[in-house]
Order: structure tokens, then C-alpha cells, then sequence
């Protein structure tokens, strides 16, 4: 089927829709969800199958872009977002952003989907049996030595994996730089606007005149895909905030993190059966 095609323009609105509510209602980045759901439209709309996982990382990035800038003036108006602490992690984000997606654009694509697919059962496992644990709060600003190392690993997750990076950078910040929660949250979303920004631009950069990629590409990342889902993402997260007070958090969670097993057992099985 072609990219323009009816079937095809209505797969992506669902997705959208579908990672939009999913992530309001659990409170998690839409990467985790729409990276698989990529995986599996992409071939039908025409991607070839060298560059379908590099593409859906580019994409998913490029849809997390304006999605996190949401997020982030949410949080400002919170007071939830400290600058000085967001612009030494936007250092090292930036930095670990090209190490992630230089590494990313070296591997072949059934590796990426293999490593995407632990990753998934990682997170999932976590997701599983979680205890919330906040340690003591450490009064003193942190070092920018540590916000910039923090930073870096969070861009360089994100850009690898496709995917928002807060779940590697709200741990760090409240276990390693002992924020506040609520502050680590916030400087995360602000974080993720400037490392999903320039992961964005280095998978562009990377793509760019690869072959076997579907019309409207700028490199590995797809405009017109991005255009339609982000914005849909962006508008259905609002009811899924709103949804999640009529269910069990801790419910929907264990349910959540069983599915990211599964799923991301059958991508990394799916490599090594190759």
C-alpha cells in the first residue's frame, strides 16, 4: 500500500491517538509505544526493510519533539522547571544525542530491533516490580559536572532508542542528583525538547539519500507521519490524563509493563531466531 493511501493515513491517526492516551494515562513518553507500532506499519507503507527500524526511531523523535515542549510549559507553570539545571543538562544531552544516534546509524536494523526489544522488557520488568523509593533531597544545587554526565546518558538513550529519555533521566535526577521529584520531572521534559531536537536533526542527517525510504522522508525521519500523529499525540495524552483518575494506576501499570515484555520479547527472539 502507499503511504497516501486511505487504509494507511487511518493506521497512523489510531496510532497517534492510541500512544497519545497510553501515555496521559500512565504517565509514560509515547516512544515506547509508537517505536513497535512503527515497526509494524511502516513495511505496509512502503518503507523497505534496511531502514524501517532506523526510520521509526527518527520519526518517533521528531513526534517527540513538540510533544515534550507541551509537556515542558505544563511544568513551567508549575514551577516544576529549573533553567539553570536545565541548560547544563541540555549540554550533555546534546552530546550524548550524536554519540546515540552516530551508534544507532552503525548497526543494522534487526540489531536495533533486538536491543530495542531488551530494552523493552528492561522497562517493562522495572514497570512490574517497582517500589517507589525517594531518598533524601539534597538542599545543595548539583554540581554541573553531574547534570551535564546526566545529561549525556539521557540523550544518548534517547537518540539510540528513539524514544523520550525521562526514563532514564527522572531515576538519575532523583537518585543520583537527589532533586525533588517533581523538579525532576519537570527539568526531564525539558531536557527531552532539546535532546529529542537534535537527535531529530543527526537521524536526517544520517538517512539522508538513503534508498528504500517511503515518500515524504527527510532522511530516517518521515514528515508527513510526523505531522499526522504528533499532533494527534499531543491532543488524545490530554484525555488520557483526564482517564486515569477513573482506574487503578498501579493496575493499568502491571498490565502496561506485561505487554512491553511481551512485545519486546518477540522483537529480540525475532533477531535471534534470524
Amino acid at each position: 500500500m502507499e503511504i497516501l493511501s486511505p487504509q494507511i493515513i487511518t493506521l497512523f491517526i489510531l496510532f497517534g491517538s492510541l500512544a497519545g492516551l497510553l501515555a496521559g494515562l500512565l504517565g509514560i513518553g509515547g516512544g515506547v509505544i509508537l517505536v513497535p507500532l512503527f515497526l509494524w506499519a511502516f513495511p505496509l507503507a512502503g518503507f523497505e526493510a534496511e531502514v524501517i527500524v532506523h526510520a521509526a526511531f527518527g520519526t518517533s523523535l521528531a513526534i517527540i519533539f513538540p510533544t515534550s515542549i507541551s509537556s515542558t510549559l505544563g511544568h513551567r507553570k508549575r514551577n516544576n522547571v529549573e533553567w539553570h539545571h536545565v541548560a547544563f543538562l541540555a549540554l550533555g544531552g546534546v552530546g550524548g544525542s550524536i554519540v546515540g544516534a552516530s551508534l544507532a546509524a552503525a548497526l543494522s536494523g534487526m540489531a536495533l530491533k533486538a536491543l530495542f526489544g531488551l530494552m523493552q522488557v528492561g522497562i517493562g520488568m522495572k514497570m512490574f516490580i517497582s517500589r517507589t523509593y525517594l531518598p533524601p533531597e539534597d538542599r545543595m544545587p548539583p554540581a554541573w559536572r553531574k547534570l551535564v554526565l546526566v545529561g549525556f546518558a539521557a540523550g544518548a538513550f534517547s537518540s539510540f532508542f528513539g524514544v523520550g529519555g525521562g526514563v532514564v533521566a527522572v531515576p538519575l535526577m532523583v537518585l543520583f542528583l537527589r532533586l525533588p521529584i517533581h523538579l525532576a520531572v519537570g527539568n526531564s521534559s525539558a531536557l527531552i525538547v532539546i535532546s529529542s531536537l537534535s537527535s531529530t536533526i543527526l537521524y536526517i542527517i544520517h538517512g539522508w539519500g538513503e534508498k528504500g525510504l517511503a515518500p515524504f522522508s527527510l532522511g530516517y525521519v518521515n514528515v508527513l507521519v510526523a505531522l499526522m500523529v504528533g499532533p494527534l499525540t499531543i491532543l488524545f495524552a490530554r484525555f488520557g490524563v483526564r482517564l486515569a483518575s477513573h482506574f487503578s494506576h498501579d493496575r493499568l501499570m502491571k498490565v502496561f509493563s506485561l505487554i512491553l515484555i511481551l512485545v519486546g520479547t518477540r522483537l529480540a527472539v525475532g533477531f535471534i531466531m534470524k
